[in-house]
């Protein structure tokens, strides 16, 4: 027993000091020394224009050392100044102790007990510190809005979850991170560097003074400072028009793939997430039917509708399917396999079947483009010319997550050959079955900022920077298409005519040249989609902008007045008095239903 008892104390020491040394001296020094954490200060978040967006505020971490608490100790007069009742209390302490979620536990080292207290919970702790032994305070900050918009993008800071500890050796327990948005996807260069003060202590816990006089401390960095590439009047404007509506808004810079304003609706204050009552208004905003947490422009997938028809025209023209010349019957209502929405003479030309929508022009076109090899031995020439067409096509950056910094993003759906296989059966399948792909409805599925990144890239004449929301050199990079840039001029100018002569011609902008394309999608889950894609001025483009607005019905009436006054917003930086009554159209209508799923 005497030999057996000796051995397990030698194994469990050997495992202590040589194969788990790090835990082991970590423990160890902490016994010895007291390390202090000191909290960097966050980097700070400014517009396009350098409008202050972001700050810090000082808010105080109530901190317990285990070693330093006395007994008896008043635990319901302690929960009652700091606003916290008793199991919650009993529970954190728990937690605390327990070496599998706090790694690294010492007790004579300062643990995070509560988090965040309010300025009066402050006050009212500091007046009684002297009566809770092994309780002390420590500053850090939280974040503090300027103005209530842009949550989605910007988005918030949270309690790190247990995984990222384990991940990251920055963290530890109660430690602040991004959680979404921006702050999560530049959280390293936000976070900045912990700094840190040993004091020696000794055996009884004691501190002696500072260890080796300071030798050894490490200054907090502060995160760094990161300009936004939104403009905040343009973003809260397109808050503004879209209050009362489900959707999104979109717009980009076409030169550089700097995103201009990011709107989803329904929205929060991210202030509200700020503090102890965050995880109160968080769960709320998460079982609202409205779903407020989900970014409509990146997470949300429609069918793109009308707004495909400018890059349907581009790759049936790369592909030799039709060319500028090319003319197509339209029967309007009589029309088939697709009828048309519109009356308009017949035969179609290119240009007047982008300015009328004609649904006929694009199913004939997009067949022509699929068969014009004729369809060979087991479809294998049909085939090759979809897999053509659809890789075209995402070129433009639909169908799959773009490059960006936004990390909530969705890819969308653009049907694989091995789709229809399955659905069809490999020879089961020709343009007649997938026709409506043809018009942007069917299996297709698109984002919003897949939308307006595509409509800068046709602003551009064939190629785009991803779309971004800090300010960065990383997307300099041009990303081009699979579209010669000599078919872009005809597109641009249907684009033209759309907003001069056809569906869009009742939002023009004074001494502006608007080139876009409204979309009234059909939704199997109740009233038509709005949409509207749009590039503005025609011969410079400065702005691309696409616009969801679910359930309203037509592009034409809804999106493309929202799209309209947004561009004119960003260009001229006010409303002409001739549009106020648009303006205020759109701020006074509600269009969620009550009870809409």
């Amino acid at each position: 027993m005497v030999i057996v008892t000796i051995v397990v104390f030698l194994v469990r020491l050997f495992y202590i000091q040589i194969i788990n040394y790090d835990e082991y001296a970590a423990v160890s020094g902490n016994n010895a020394l007291l390390r202090n954490t000191i909290l960097p200060s966050r980097g700070l978040l400014y517009d396009r224009n350098g409008e202050f967006l972001v700050a810090n505020k000082t808010a105080y971490d109530v901190m317990i050392t285990m070693k330093e608490v006395q007994q008896p100790f008043d635990t319901l007069d302690f929960c009652r100044t700091v606003g916290i009742d008793k199991e919650f209390f009993d529970r954190r302490v728990t937690d605390i102790r327990n070496r599998k979620v706090n790694r690294g536990y010492s007790p004579y080292t300062p643990q995070l007990l509560i988090p965040q207290l309010s300025e009066r919970e402050t006050g009212s702790l500091q007046g009684k510190l002297y009566k809770f032994k092994g309780i002390s305070l420590r500053e850090h900050t939280l974040r503090e809005y300027k103005f209530p918009y842009a949550a989605h993008l910007i988005g918030t800071i949270g309690e790190v979850s247990q995984i990222t500890i384990d991940n990251d050796s920055y963290y530890s327990l109660g430690d602040l991170s991004g959680q979404s948005g921006i702050e999560l996807s530049y959280e390293k260069e936000l976070r900045g560097e912990k700094g840190f003060n040993f004091l020696l202590r000794d055996s009884k816990g004691r501190i002696k003074g500072r260890y080796e006089d300071g030798a050894y401390d490490v200054v907090p960095k502060s995160g760094e400072n990161l300009t936004l590439t939104i403009d905040i009047l343009l973003q809260s404007y397109g808050e503004k028009l879209m209050q009362g509506k489900l959707g999104s808004v979109v717009a980009i810079e076409p030169a550089t793939g700097e995103i201009l304003a990011m709107v989803s609706n329904p929205t929060f204050d991210p202030s509200i997430l700020v503090g102890r009552q965050r995880t109160n208004n968080f769960r709320k905003l998460v079982n609202d039917p409205a779903k407020p947490l989900l970014n409509r422009a990146t997470q949300a997938q429609y069918s793109p509708g009308s707004t495909f028809k400018p890059l349907q025209t581009l790759v049936c023209l790369q592909e030799g399917g039709i060319n500028l010349h090319t003319l197509f019957p339209c029967s309007g209502q009589a029309s088939t396999p697709i009828r048309c929405t519109h009356s308009h003479g017949s035969p179609v030309t290119l240009l007047s079947s982008i300015e009328r929508s004609c649904n006929p022009y694009y199913w004939h076109a997009f067949r022509s483009t699929l068969e014009k090899d004729g369809y060979g031995e087991d479809n294998v020439k049909f085939k090759a010319n979809y897999n053509q067409w659809r890789e075209n096509v995402m070129s433009f950056g639909l169908g799959r997550r773009l490059d960006s910094d936004i990390r909530e993003q969705v890819s969308g759906n653009l049907p694989t050959e091995q789709y229809f296989d399955r659905m069809f059966g490999e020879k089961g399948w020709r343009a007649l079955t997938i026709r409506s792909l043809s018009i942007g409805q069917g299996e297709i599925l698109t984002t919003p900022l897949q939308l307006a990144n595509m409509t800068a890239t046709i602003a551009n004449k064939g190629f785009y920077h991803a779309p971004h929301a800090v300010r960065t050199e990383r997307y300099n990079e041009r990303q081009y298409t699979n579209v010669d840039a000599t078919h872009f001029d005809v597109v641009t100018e249907g684009m033209w005519r759309v907003c001069e002569y056809g569906t869009g011609r009742h939002h023009k902008i004074k001494g502006i040249a608007l080139c876009g394309k409204t979309g009234t999608v059909q939704n199997n889950h109740g009233k038509d989609h709005s949409l509207f894609i749009g590039f503005a001025p025609k011969d410079d483009p400065k702005i691309a902008i696409a616009v969801v607005v679910e359930n309203a019905g037509f592009g034409s009436v809804w999106a493309n007045p929202v799209a309209s006054l947004m561009i004119e917003m960003y260009l001229n930086r006010e409303i002409s008095a001739d549009r106020v009554w648009v303006e205020e159209r759109l701020v006074n209508a509600n269009l969620i239903q009550p009870n809409a799923q």
